[in-house]
């Protein structure tokens, strides 16, 4: 098993196994999203968790919370070339907004907050 080394990984060192943050600036417009998703589906590659917000006029910035493993260097390849993805860098995963938003989510659903 190899597993992306800092040169592959725009000098952001792996997570030691476990979680990996993919930060993505994408064009923003309808179906992104879907082929983003669907080129990991196909694969068989499961996504943890997905925050996906505008950044600017006509962009977005999504972030993927993915399984490190030994096909991530490749599926970073893959996502690379979409027409739609400007951009993909690795980051060690980091819960925390993950947490935050699902804690938010947890008091929303329980009526504890209106929109």
């Amino acid at each position: 098993m190899r597993l992306p080394t800092p040169d592959d990984m725009n000098g952001v060192a792996p997570a030691a196994g476990g979680l990996i943050a993919l930060r993505l600036t994408v064009n923003n417009h309808p179906g992104v999203m879907t082929h983003i998703c669907g080129l990991f589906a196909r694969r068989a590659f499961n996504v943890e968790g997905i925050l996906c917000m505008p950044v600017g006029v006509g962009t977005s910035r999504i972030w993927l919370l993915v399984n490190e493993d030994e096909r991530l260097e490749q599926m970073i390849r893959q996502v690379r070339k979409l027409q739609d993805v400007l951009e993909v860098l690795p980051f060690p995963a980091d819960m925390s907004a993950f947490t935050r938003l699902e804690d938010s989510m947890k008091v929303w659903e329980s009526g504890g907050c209106r929109l």
